[in-house]
């Protein structure tokens, strides 16, 4: 393999892939974060604005990269959230890399079917 030359990273910014579903009523988003720590991540919701901010640690192994494909860094996602949703009914799980977030539509906004008497 020819010789290489290693820079030192700088710490990037992660746009993380993500999917948004409804089901049921609810607002589903799945953000894919993998190395994010629960410790690591932070959701919040201010004004309308949802934005979830993780972070992957620095990797400080010995030795130079041949391949790297995966990155190291700040993860950043912010969403726009009108009034139909309810702020106080917000759940938040991590697993396996996927950051889910479940978001509530206020009853009010749910459509309904009207009974025909």
């Amino acid at each position: 393999m020819k010789e290489m030359t290693v820079t030192e990273e700088k710490r990037a910014t992660l746009v993380p892939a993500c999917s948004i579903r409804d089901e049921n009523g609810s607002i589903i988003i799945r953000l894919e974060m993998p190395g994010v720590a629960k410790e690591n991540l932070k959701i919040s919701m201010e004004a309308n604005e949802l934005a979830i901010l993780g972070s992957t640690p620095p990797d400080n192994r010995e030795g130079a990269y041949l391949v790297r494909e995966r990155r190291t860094g700040d993860y950043r996602k912010a969403f726009t959230i009108d009034d139909s949703i309810d702020r106080e009914k917000v759940d938040a799980t991590l697993s396996n890399g996927i950051a889910t977030i479940k978001l509530q539509v206020k009853e009010a906004i749910k459509p309904r079917l009207i009974e025909i008497r």
